[in-house]
């Protein structure tokens, strides 16, 4: 297939697909205004393929199909993810746009002082549409999770995410994770992002949004707010922050209150929670348990300095999910709880 071509490839069924942007991140060696940051650390940054990368690490077959440049940070990209156990042979190179990137301070992005710089106009991913993407490789899992911020990036991407959500016989479990960003949507020219993402959002069949998100793009308060505006997906999940997420199944309301947690950086937590919440669906778990590993999965972005963590073992999590409701609210978890099975449990038994 070439750069810009689309043909089947046949792919093997993995448990998920993602589909979207990822960039190189350059993270800063230490705290202070860009301006006054000497020198950064290459990682990479992308709502989709961390998603991938949680779920392969977690265990599970995972695939990430985006569009890089035909360059050195593209190379690096297909590099890192791949060796995160992802399947990467259906991301396409682009000789005539470059990879995104961009650099970030290292503050909290909750405060004023958070700076964020973004070199992604015109990037390779802008170019994804239904005619230079492999629709049968991005159909071919048990689940397609998409994002918010793929129909950002130009008309064509917002094309491939109306092909995608339109709901057909036969498609995979489609699961959409709003994403508001509207600093994206602002010089986007190609629609208005909130009736946009509330579009994409009703034809997904798992949805995940933010109370926070609902409030500042569609003026909602409430998650019975946020499930009054989305009847249509089967199941949708709303995060309240540290209060916990409320998930809506059919005529079920399901609340599970968050972890206490010792953050050490608030950066990939929204990622991680879709990613343990999908892991906990594909395994067929209940709403609740999959409400609390989605937590667990959060909890270990959480305490790790960047957006990527070591998921806890399979059993370790369960166990953790399995907790009575009282136990469940005296754990609290802190920098490396994922690798220290027998001091979360001493954590749990504390009064």
């Amino acid at each position: 297939m070439t750069a810009t071509g689309r043909t089947s490839t046949a792919p093997d069924v993995v448990d998920v697909v993602a589909l979207g942007e990822s960039m190189v991140t350059f993270l800063p060696s230490r705290p202070g205004r860009l301006a006054d940051v000497p020198s950064f650390d290459r990682a990479i940054g992308g709502a989709e393929s961390n998603l991938a990368c949680v779920l392969a690490a977690a265990g599970h077959s995972a695939r990430w199909v985006g569009r890089v440049g035909a360059d050195g940070f593209g190379d690096h990209l297909v590099e890192a993810i791949g060796a995160y156990g992802v399947d990467v042979s259906a991301v396409r190179r682009d000789p005539a746009r470059p990879t995104g990137i961009y650099f970030r301070t290292a503050g909290d992005r909750a405060t004023d002082a958070h700076e964020v710089a973004y070199y992604r106009a015109g990037s390779a991913a802008s170019a994804m549409s239904v005619d230079t993407m492999d629709l049968d490789a991005i159909r071919s899992g048990r689940v397609l999770h998409l994002s918010g911020i793929t129909p950002a990036l130009s008309a064509d991407c917002l094309g491939l995410m109306r092909e995608l959500t339109a709901r057909r016989p036969g498609r995979p479990l489609v699961s959409f994770d709003v994403n508001h960003r509207p600093g994206l949507w602002r010089d986007a020219g190609h629609g208005h992002g909130p009736e946009v993402l509330l579009e994409l959002a009703r034809g997904a069949d798992l949805v995940f949004v933010g109370d926070d998100e609902a409030r500042d793009a569609w003026g909602l308060g409430g998650p019975e707010a946020v499930r009054a505006a989305l009847p249509e997906p089967e199941l949708l999940v709303v995060k309240q922050g540290a209060s916990g997420a409320t998930a809506f199944h059919g005529a079920d309301v399901t609340s599970v209150p968050a972890l206490h947690v010792d953050v050490v950086a608030a950066v990939g937590a929204g990622d991680a929670f879709a990613a343990g919440f999908l892991s906990a669906t594909l395994r067929g778990l209940p709403v609740r348990e999959r409400l609390r590993h989605g937590h667990l999965m959060a909890a270990a972005a959480l305490t790790v300095p960047g957006d990527l963590a070591t998921p806890p073992a399979r059993d370790h999590a369960d166990r953790l999910a399995a907790l009575d409701d009282t136990a469940w609210g005296r754990l609290r978890l802190g920098p490396g709880w994922t690798q220290d099975v027998r001091g979360a449990d001493e954590e749990v038994r504390t009064p």
